[in-house]
């Protein structure tokens, strides 16, 4: 037989859910980061569009914590974060703004749930929805997800990601217990 005449009858594969999609190009940008303590990465859409896309580190053209300061990480600010790094998602809406992109009623996908400064300027840019996949309050250790409690009081939709079934995303929590 003719193996050329031969046709695959095997059932069509799904095809991905755009917040599958969206999510596991978060935590490949995560993979981006030149920071040695945490690992971050964020995706702005809307609809099925990208806007902007983000990474934790400090402002582009400055330096790479992790060529600088390979043993250490950069130098720690008085609450013990990083004082010289934007989070991946500031870094991502600065992105967004500054080509001038609509950012109003977008989502952002981001693998750390955002940090009650980060959460600030998600509702001040009047993002629509965050998803994101490790918690912020579990990686640091303390009560709550001030960022996740702040935006869903003043309206904005936070969930948890889930994966829709069609992919298997595989991700660890940021790298130490430390700051981002």
């Amino acid at each position: 037989m003719d193996s050329t005449n031969v046709v695959n009858k095997s059932a069509p594969q799904a095809k991905p859910h755009f917040d599958d999609i969206f999510m596991d190009l978060a935590v490949n940008l995560a993979k981006r980061s030149h920071c040695i303590k945490a690992q971050v990465g964020a995706v702005l859409t809307r609809d099925t569009r990208i806007i902007s896309i983000g990474y934790n580190g400090p402002p582009a053209g400055t330096h790479n914590c992790d060529e600088e300061f390979p043993e250490v990480g950069c130098p720690r600010d008085s609450k013990g974060s990083c004082s010289l790094a934007l989070h991946a998602e500031q870094n991502a809406i600065l992105y967004a703004a500054k080509n001038g992109s609509e950012i109003e009623g977008s989502t952002i996908y981001v693998t750390l749930s955002p940090c009650i400064a980060c959460a600030r300027i998600i509702y001040s840019m009047k993002i629509a929805r965050v998803i994101y996949l490790h918690s912020y309050a579990e990686y640091k250790g303390i009560a709550s997800d001030e960022g996740v409690d702040f935006l869903r009081r003043f309206g904005v939709t936070v969930e948890r990601y889930v994966s829709g079934g069609s992919t298997t995303l595989l991700s660890e929590p940021p790298m130490s217990m430390q700051t981002r």
